[in-house]
């Protein structure tokens, strides 16, 4: 199925790891799903998460496969082939992280680890209806992470399970502590352009549980989707502008890293001026709501079969993206389907108290008659 281009057996636990490889594993090369680093050496170190993953007790079972470098929303591969969508065969699986999320659907792995600069643990969670993570900026440590430079990049959990995801991250990072506290949750529903299918979904989850689904606006939503554009494009190119004029890029990859070397510094400026007004946005609506709630993606993944024809699809993440500029923890987690099409919630927490984020999750699964059951048994 293509969701490993490496199978591992480290470690000694009883709980099942990949690894995206774009995350260094020591004697394995990190090739990140790009011809042009297939004589890369291997790794020397092991990343950071690698390293707390085997302290923990964890057993590492295989490197993930990826979008190319790291740089595309649907998953698709042509040199390591495209991982298959376990529970929505006939879609995408979602990218970049599409090994890790396809891999823990699939039942090959409990945890998948994953890297999310622009939504990309989060789309590919949605796509393949499974949980994931993006925490909070800077929480878990990047070090041996492609590129090794990101102000918008973190390193997070995705799982079938959210008990067990909640469990990782507790293992990997002792500051992480999820109570057994059941209040209710402080939650704001957030205005955003998705489909009705979706929105109503969404509403119908919050209102099963007891919670207010009335919307409440944040404003620059859509030039924080912008100006996440910009950086991850900027940053992409700096990272991996030495490998295109290889002859050895994805088509697709290639036409994206050419038009990211068009931006100028003049929207560089303008994005980091965004990413302060947005900061303080999410920020004071947080100041009311410990949580906000929207759907993951703004529509349903396209089909495997248009993405293989060249459509794209980057507009996947417009309600994913704007938190990778902001830097706020948010997680992914799947609702009942609609006719056969998987349909996601994303929580948003403040900075640091991603905790809360699977606290509300953990709530709301426990009441609402729109998710599946927690081992994610009520797909079709």
């Amino acid at each position: 199925m293509a969701a490993l281009v490496h199978s591992l057996d480290l470690g000694t636990g009883p709980l099942r790891v990949v690894v995206k490889d774009s995350i260094d594993i020591a004697g394995y090369p990190t090739r990140a799903g790009c011809q042009a680093l297939a004589d890369a050496p291997a790794a020397t170190q092991h990343a950071a998460i690698v390293e707390r993953t085997l302290a923990a007790g964890y057993r590492i079972v295989g490197k993930a496969n990826l979008h190319e470098l790291a740089f595309g929303m649907s998953g698709l591969n042509a040199w390591t082939g495209t991982p298959d969508n376990p529970n929505f065969p006939a879609l995408i699986p979602g990218g970049s992280s599409s090994g890790s999320a396809a891999a823990v659907a699939a039942g090959l792995a409990d945890i998948g680890i994953g890297t999310d600069t622009g939504g990309s643990i989060r789309v590919p969670a949605a796509c393949c209806g499974v949980y994931g993570l993006k925490p909070t900026f800077g929480r878990l440590s990047r070090r041996g992470a492609m590129p090794a430079y990101s102000s918008l990049d973190c390193v997070g959990p995705l799982s079938a399970d959210l008990e067990t995801l909640i469990a990782f991250m507790a293992a990997v990072d002792p500051t992480f502590r999820v109570t057994a506290d059941d209040t209710p949750p402080s939650l704001g529903a957030l205005e955003v352009h998705a489909d009705p299918a979706i929105s109503g979904a969404v509403a119908a989850c919050l209102e099963g549980a007891g919670l207010d689904s009335s919307t409440r606006a944040l404003p620059q939503m859509d030039e924080a989707y912008a100006a996440g554009m910009a950086l991850i494009n900027r940053e992409t190119y700096i990272a991996c502008r030495a490998w295109l004029n290889s002859g050895r890029l994805g088509a697709d990859v290639e036409r994206r890293l050419r038009a990211a070397a068009q931006t100028s510094d003049a929207e560089i400026r303008e994005a980091e001026a965004v990413r302060r007004v947005f900061v303080a946005s999410v920020d004071r609506l947080l100041e009311e709501h410990a949580v906000l709630a929207l759907p993951t993606l703004p529509h349903f993944p396209m089909t495997r079969a248009a993405a293989e024809e060249g459509q794209q699809d980057l507009t996947v993440s417009s309600l994913v993206r704007p938190f990778n500029l902001s830097g706020h923890p948010a997680l992914s987690l799947p609702l009942a389907t609609d006719h056969g099409r998987p349909v996601s919630l994303q929580l948003v927490g403040r900075r640091g108290d991603d905790a809360g984020v699977c606290q509300a999750a953990r709530y709301l699964l426990a009441r609402s008659a729109a998710t599946p059951s927690i081992k994610g048994d009520a797909y079709v």
